[in-house]
C-alpha cells in the first residue's frame, strides 16, 4: 500500500506544545490561587458578552446533558442549563464551584451538578455528556491528553476555546520594564494537535474588551500584573506605578482579547 506523506507529518504540535508551556513565562495557577480569584473572577464575567458569544455558537440539537471542564463560575453552562436535562461543572477550585452553586441559586436553577476535580484528577466517574465545553480552560501540560479527556466524555459535540497569542499583558507595559516574555502556545497548538489526531475541527473567533488591567487604583495594578507575570523586581514596580500615574489611568483604553473557538462533532 503507498503512503502519502507531507513536511506536516514531520511536526508533533503536542510536543511542541509541552516545550512552549514549559519554557513559558505565563505559569499556571494553583487551585488555591483561583480560589482567592473566585469572586473577582465571578463578577467579572456576569459583566461579560463573552458569555452571550459562545453560547451563540453552541449547537444543542438533539442534546440532553452539558459538562463545563473548568467551570469557574460556570456562567457558561448556566446560561444553557434551561433548555437542557442536566449540566456538569467541573472544576479544580472549591470557591468557583461554590460561586456556580450560588449562581445557580440565584437564577433558579436546579439541575446543576458540580464535580471537584482537575485535569490531572481520574475522569473515569466523570458522567459522558452529550456536549462538552471547555472554555478559556485549556491552560495544561499535556494538549494531546486533554484533548483525548474531552472527546472521550462528549456523546456529540465538543466545543473549547483558547486565547489568540499567548500573552494577556499589552506590549506597552511590558516595554516600560524592558520586559521580553516567553508567551504561552497559540491557539495553532491545539487546531494542530486535533489534526494530528484524526479530528477536523471548525475555528472561529471570538472579540472581547479587556478589562485584565481596568482599574483607577495603583496598588491593584500593580497586583494584576503580578498575577499575570510572577515576581516584579522593586526597580520594576517603580517604573510601573510611574506609567500608571503619568499614562495607563489617563489614556483612552480600547483593548480587546481574542479568542479561538474551536468545535468539532464527536470522533468515535
Amino acid at each position: 500500500m503507498a503512503l502519502i506523506k507531507t513536511n506536516l507529518d514531520k511536526l508533533d504540535f503536542s510536543k511542541l506544545y509541552k516545550k512552549q508551556i514549559k519554557n513559558s513565562t505565563f505559569k499556571s495557577k494553583s487551585s488555591s490561587d483561583w480560589d482567592k480569584k473566585a469572586k473577582e473572577f465571578n463578577q467579572n464575567v456576569k459583566a461579560s458578552s463573552y458569555t452571550k458569544d459562545f453560547i451563540k455558537r453552541v449547537d444543542l440539537n438533539d442534546c440532553e446533558t452539558l459538562i463545563d471542564i473548568g467551570s469557574g463560575p460556570a456562567n457558561i453552562s448556566l446560561a444553557l442549563a434551561k433548555k437542557l436535562k442536566n449540566i456538569y461543572a467541573l472544576d479544580y477550585s472549591n470557591n468557583m464551584l461554590e460561586f456556580a452553586k450560588q449562581n445557580a441559586q440565584e437564577q433558579g436553577i436546579e439541575n446543576l451538578i458540580t464535580i471537584h476535580k482537575s485535569w490531572y484528577d481520574s475522569w473515569e466517574d466523570v458522567p459522558n455528556a452529550d456536549i462538552v465545553i471547555a472554555s478559556r480552560s485549556m491552560e495544561v501540560k499535556d494538549i494531546k491528553k486533554a484533548l483525548e479527556k474531552l472527546n472521550e466524555k462528549a456523546n456529540k459535540r465538543v466545543y473549547i476555546t483558547t486565547k489568540v497569542g499567548g500573552s494577556f499583558i499589552d506590549k506597552e507595559i511590558l516595554n516600560q520594564i524592558k520586559r521580553d516574555i516567553i508567551p504561552r502556545p497559540d491557539y495553532i497548538y491545539l487546531l494542530n494537535t486535533l489534526h494530528s489526531m484524526g479530528i477536523f475541527a471548525k475555528v472561529d473567533f471570538i472579540k472581547t474588551s479587556s478589562k485584565k488591567f481596568d482599574t483607577s487604583n495603583e496598588d491593584e495594578f500593580i497586583q494584576k500584573l503580578k498575577w499575570s507575570l510572577g515576581k516584579i523586581s522593586k526597580k520594576e514596580e517603580k517604573i510601573l506605578r510611574k506609567y500608571f500615574n503619568t499614562t495607563y489611568k489617563l489614556k483612552e483604553k480600547d483593548e480587546s482579547l481574542t479568542w479561538a473557538f474551536i468545535s468539532w462533532e464527536k470522533y468515535l
